[in-house]
């Protein structure tokens, strides 16, 4: 049967067909302009800020880290530029054995080189650019770069190094920086927490982006503890980079802010000749200004070079620091705790006096021991030294004086008469590690042992405190920290080993300590009295043989400190028994007596008696101090203001009408005379005195400059610096003495 087409029918089909595609197009066509206006009306801002994200990189600038110096301006820590090699272990794309291979056929890679490396490989992720080589020199730079195509993921990096021009001298003081390892970025992390917590005291030096491209921080000393402050603020720069990565211009660019520089307290010569008096031998000094708490030296012999800390330790240096008998990686002022035998005399004294237990009148006669119950403690001189009063007893150290004593007060009464001091405290001195120390009390032995037979304190405990024994254990710091308190009166400065924090771009300085920590209720003439018995100390004493001839009153104490107990029966041989079993050797000193510039405290480890020992180390710094250093800066002066005249008529011959302002150096120089020719009695140094105000008058107007900042092209480490290198700080230092004499009220020493 033949079907017949309907053409009308099959218009009608058609045009549904045609309505419904049309239909259907014109959705999808409404759906893609709906899409099209929300992305580009609604979600422009997001998506257009994705693309400046793909088409800007963001790069951080580190910032230049601040300098350290001492308070004459000696630089003790600055930066140089050189190129480093440096491997990013994820682009290389072959084994690495293979790559450092072919690397030093072109570059010369020692092994400590490639030991140093894989430590840091262990230490750092994949995607860091790690350096396996540093300092490299022109020459090398120009081969590698020669060379380059042969080595993805290889490529050479200006960076800033860190310098420690005078190496071990006041190593345990400067610190050293290493790279960032894990655990300081967590550190790191969890100190920017802190910092987001508290809005109201945000620090963006704090903030956990501040450290973007950095890889080195403060490790140990001032370089870790001022770390935010010596850090600096990071600078950013937007480069516009293709797809590929390369970059193309850059867009902006904010700089990044230098460091703080710092001003220690330190006198840097004082420093080395305290370094210098120990000789080989093990110890720590101590030495403080009395009037600002400033400490002006603060050793711990065997030092070390923490230069070799910068870019990673060898193992061979490591092994040989860390395994030494002699411990010099060991920071002893500030953890080393000792027993400080007589040294402590002075203040058991003041503390009987203070307490109303004795008076400097009363006195007995010495029969050579005491006696306890069963046990008998005798005195150094076993016969006996006469009859002993207070004042004697400190003169000639005279030991029963204070077993009784010890006994009358009670363990209790010594530990809270003594803690305010600073015994068996934290001083709060700006380095990390400071050890407490023990400042025995009933309390502190409960809370030590856990059985109870322990726990008890029984009164022949207390017997050897008075002498500086038995469970005393202290900090040359807090006892260097005593004896500064002591010669200022009673009137307490925090320690401290910096002494201002400058800013790189005003150079305006900020003290650290400008007003006195508290002022102990003693009775004056119960300190002048004490200061008095120890200024017998030096004439008539202990300590006269070490200061015989001294052109300066002193004060002082000498100690000798038991390592371990003797038998009952059992003599001290020094030579017969093993040099870590032997006595150590322990003074302390003040001078001027009439008016402390520097109160010292010192230990020789394993010595002997402190007088022999001790004392001589004592002097050489009191001497150097007092009457070297002083003589230095006049003559120094006196050649600046020679040089002045000179230049003075140099500028007449050739009708210059104004002598040309006085360099940063003359100002240090003169300064530093202002500062140092009055140490001693009035008249030592009046020349001086003029001299410095001579160069200083010419230099009025003109404004000192500060340390020069790190170069900006790569160059070879600079020669070890020893002059000073920063503008004086008489200014601060009379500031900083008027702050403190008006937070006092009247001005001057009570």
């Amino acid at each position: 049967m033949t079907e017949f087409k309907n053409p009308q029918q099959q218009l009608q089909t058609f045009h549904l067909r045609v309505t419904a595609a049309a239909f259907f197009v014109l959705i999808c066509f409404s759906l893609l302009a709906v899409r099209f206006v929300y992305l580009q009306v609604f979600r422009h801002n997001q998506y257009a800020l994705q693309a400046d994200e793909n088409r800007v990189s963001l790069a951080p600038i580190v910032p230049n880290r601040g300098v350290i110096m001492d308070r004459n301006g000696v630089v003790l820590a600055r930066n140089y530029s050189a190129y480093t090699l440096e491997i990013t272990p994820s682009k290389i794309g072959r084994p690495l054995e293979d790559l450092v291979t072919d690397l030093s056929d072109v570059i010369e890679i020692t092994p400590r080189d490639r030991a140093r490396f894989k430590k840091l490989m262990d230490d750092s992720k994949s995607f860091e650019s790690l350096p396996i080589r540093t300092r490299l020199t022109d020459e090398e730079v120009a081969r590698f770069t020669a060379q380059r195509f042969r080595f993805p993921g290889v490529d050479v990096h200006a960076r800033l190094f860190r310098q420690y021009p005078l190496g071990e001298t006041a190593a345990h003081v400067i610190g050293y920086i290493g790279r960032i390892s894990q655990r300081d970025r967590q550190r790191i992390d969890a100190m920017s927490e802190e910092n987001d917590s508290d809005s109201a005291k945000y620090d963006i030096r704090r903030d956990v982006n501040n450290y973007k491209g950095t890889d080195y921080i403060g490790k140990i000393g001032v370089e870790q503890s001022y770390e935010t402050q010596l850090h600096g603020i990071t600078g950013f720069e937007e480069i516009e980079v293709t797809a590929g990565g390369r970059p193309v211009r850059t867009i902006s660019r904010t700089p990044a802010t230098p460091g703080d520089n710092l001003v220690l307290s330190i006198d840097i010569k004082l420093q080395q000749v305290a370094e210098q008096a120990f000789a080989g031998r093990r110890g720590a000094v101590v030495a403080i200004e009395p009037q600002t708490g400033d400490v002006l030296a603060f050793v711990s012999a065997p030092s070390f070079d923490p230069n070799l800390f910068v870019e990673g330790i060898d193992q061979q240096n490591w092994d040989a620091l860390n395994t030494s008998a002699d411990r010099p990686l060991l920071n002893r002022p500030l953890r080393g705790t000792y027993p400080i035998g007589s040294t402590y005399k002075p203040f058991m004294a003041l503390a009987a006096l203070e307490l109303g237990k004795r008076t400097t009148n009363w006195g007995f006669q010495d029969t050579g021991s005491f006696t306890l119950g069963n046990h008998t403690f005798r005195n150094d001189v076993r016969n006996g030294q006469g009859w002993i009063d207070m004042y004697r007893s400190i003169v000639v150290s005279n030991d029963t004086y204070y077993y009784m004593l010890a006994h009358d007060l009670g363990v209790n009464a010594i530990h809270d008469f003594m803690a305010p001091l600073g015994f068996g405290q934290l001083t709060g001195i700006d380095i990390e590690g400071e050890a407490r120390g023990i400042l025995p009390s009933t309390e502190w032995k409960r809370k030590a042992y856990k059985k109870p037979a322990q726990q008890k304190w029984y009164d022949g405990e207390t017997i050897s405190l008075g002498i500086g024994q038995g469970y005393n254990s202290f900090t040359i710091l807090q006892l260097a920290h005593a004896t500064a308190t002591l010669a200022n009166n009673g009137v307490v400065m925090k320690p401290h080993l910096v002494k201002a924090v400058e800013d790189p771009v005003s150079h305006a300085r900020q003290l650290t300590v400008p007003h006195e920590s508290a002022r102990l209720p003693y009775k004056q003439a119960d300190v002048d009295f004490v200061k008095r018995a120890m200024v017998g100390v030096i004439k008539e004493g202990t300590g006269r043989q070490a200061f015989a001839g001294a052109p300066y009153d002193a004060g002082g104490k000498t100690g000798t400190a038991q390592v371990y107990s003797l038998g009952k029966n059992e003599k001290y041989n020094h030579n017969a028994i093993p040099e870590f079993k032997r006595d150590h050797a322990l003074f302390i000193a003040f001078a001027p007596a009439e008016d402390p510039k520097i109160a010292i405290a010192l230990i020789v480890e394993n010595a002997g008696w402190g007088g022999a020992q001790a004392g001589p180390v004592a002097r050489r710094l009191l001497d150097y101090y007092l009457i070297d250093e002083p003589k230095e800066r006049a003559a120094e002066a006196a050649a600046l203001q020679a040089a002045a005249s000179g230049a003075g008529a140099v500028s007449a011959v050739s009708a210059t009408p104004d002598a040309p302002p006085a360099s940063a150096a003359e100002l240090d120089r003169a300064g530093a005379a202002t500062t140092t020719v009055s140490r001693v009695a009035p008249g030592a140094s009046g020349a001086a005195a003029a001299n410095a105000a001579n160069v200083l008058s010419r230099a009025a107007g003109g404004k000192a400059s500060a340390p020069a900042a790190a170069p900006a092209t790569p160059q070879t480490p600079p020669p070890p610096q020893q002059k000073p290198a920063v503008s004086p700080t008489v200014a601060d230092e009379a500031r900083h003495r008027a702050a403190i004499r008006a937070q006092r009220g009247q001005g001057g020493t009570p």
